[in-house]
């Protein structure tokens, strides 16, 4: 699988950690930056990230910043995108099977790099289940008009 990933200064060593489990684990990928630990503007890289899974050059995103938030609003602008922010491994296979989520937000200093690797794989090897789920999925780009809500 393609993923790309990126991260601000807050969470270059976890992005390194994490970009090196997915290469091991023989996925592709796609390194958005930055490249070290001077000071950058997530949500810059938040849109780099974005952009790379609307445009299908990355099949699934990795977006990391101190919290995880920040960084997470910004992917979460563009409309093609479903970023979840997560800190425990159910989270991140519920996002992948119930929300079809197609990039995953962690905050390097709220979770250490070993349960953030056991987010990552829950992420990547978890399907999106369809079904009675893709009716919402869809409504997530789409907002149906209030009186069709259900």
């Amino acid at each position: 699988m393609r993923v790309a990933i990126a991260s601000d200064h807050a969470a270059i060593e976890m992005k390194a950690a994490l970009a090196d489990m997915m290469r091991e684990a023989g996925h592709d990928v796609v390194d958005l930056g930055p490249a070290d630990s001077s000071s950058v503007d997530y949500p810059l890289y938040g849109y780099k990230l974005a952009e790379a899974v609307a445009s299908g050059a990355a099949e699934r995103g990795v977006a990391l910043c101190g919290s995880g938030i920040g960084i997470s609003i910004a992917v979460n602008r563009n409309p093609d995108c479903r970023s979840a922010l997560v800190s425990e491994p159910l989270s991140a296979e519920l996002a992948r099977s119930h929300n079809n989520a197609n990039i995953i937000a962690m905050g390097a200093r709220l979770i250490g790099i070993e349960q953030a690797k056991a987010c990552l794989n829950a992420f990547l090897t978890t399907d999106f289940l369809g079904d009675r789920h893709q009716r919402r999925v869809d409504q997530l780009s789409n907002p149906p008009a209030q009186e069709n809500a259900r």
